[in-house]
């Protein structure tokens, strides 16, 4: 294994880190940033992404399926891709084309890509990698849970089978984005998204908004890539420049959050984040807060306390909190320019 130390790390704890492959499949809903996500984990040697399967959320299945096939050979890799659940396991399908785009990818989708889906559904290409490579997988979750819950209805092991599983979803401690409560991962499959986290995943990182939020790249970041002249760094620009003008009006200023890259970075490289274990549920029956994280955040004992069933027995999942930020937007930098 190669010891090596990423540029901007000199101050962060446990700055070096082993560089050896991450075998990826990719649980995606491409999507501005899932397309980046994709471009991010390409650039790097330390990753393979062994299949990707695509999820309902930021646009149908069947559509985010054709965008990773063309992100792919934009990239030059060639996975097999499936598509995935079609809609959410118990409520009406909502799709998020206001920030995507009607292709999902800001309206720079293009042509249709030259390689077509492969048979089966994403759920059971996960359970069937899984039981071939018992204990060599990561699956990386950058959508809805739907077809992670799935896998894990027709494989119960699967929490035993997987090396790891990173989850791009929720808000711990912070507000949701697309409800005061919830993030929109989990808010379009909230009862997917309570499965997967009771399942008994024995590895389960959990990249919610808490960490994502951090991620925000600024008009300098942005001008700076918007100079880089290559095939992969027009389509990243143009994929920002979309993206941008969304939270332009969010928030006023030119300026986008990453938050599938991040969640594919720390994938690669947990050291990136820091963490706080807990055991976590998802609200599934509120009026205002269906979608929202339910955990008990009291810092004393909890037997000072009349016991809480939030997340009661399940095992603890580590909640990325604190973002060595500089690093990251560095090595996203670094894998867009080429």
């Amino acid at each position: 294994m190669i010891t090596s130390q990423h540029p901007g790390l000199s101050s962060w704890p446990g700055c070096l880190v082993e560089c050896h492959s991450v075998r990826l499949i990719l649980d995606t809903d491409p999507g501005v940033d899932d397309a980046l996500a994709i471009m991010y984990l390409a650039a790097q040697e330390d990753a393979e992404i062994v299949a990707v399967g695509s999820v309902h959320g930021n646009v149908p299945a069947a559509a985010g399926a054709l965008n990773a096939l063309r992100v792919l050979e934009l990239v030059e890799l060639a996975p097999p891709v499936t598509v995935g659940a079609a809609r959410p396991l118990a409520q009406p399908l909502q799709t998020a084309e206001f920030v995507h785009g009607e292709d999902g990818l800001g309206g720079h989708a293009g042509p249709p890509p030259k390689g077509t889906v492969a048979p089966g559904s994403a759920a059971e290409q996960i359970v069937r990698l899984a039981r071939a490579n018992p204990g060599e997988l990561t699956l990386l979750a950058l959508g809805p849970l739907t077809n992670v819950a799935l896998a894990v209805l027709l494989e119960p092991d699967l929490p035993s089978l997987l090396r790891s599983v990173v989850v791009m979803g929720g808000a711990v401690t912070v507000p949701g984005n697309i409800t005061p409560y919830a993030d929109a991962n989990f808010y379009h499959d909230p009862e997917a998204a309570d499965l997967v986290l009771g399942a008994g995943f024995p590895e389960l990182i959990l990249v919610a908004l808490d960490a994502t939020e951090q991620a925000r790249v600024g008009t300098e970041w942005l001008a700076a890539l918007a100079e880089v002249k290559s095939p992969r760094a027009d389509f990243a620009n143009n994929l920002l420049d979309h993206y941008g003008q969304f939270y332009s009006n969010m928030f006023g200023e030119h300026s986008c959050t990453l938050h599938d890259p991040l969640a594919a970075a720390i994938a690669l490289d947990p050291k990136l984040a820091g963490y706080r274990k807990m055991p976590l549920g998802v609200e599934l029956t509120g009026t205002h807060t269906r979608g929202q994280v339910v955990s008990d955040l009291r810092s004393i004992s909890s037997d000072a306390y009349i016991s809480t069933k939030a997340g009661a027995g399940r095992a603890p999942v580590k909640v990325a909190e604190s973002v060595d930020v500089p690093a990251f937007l560095d090595l996203m930098f670094a894998a867009l320019k080429d």
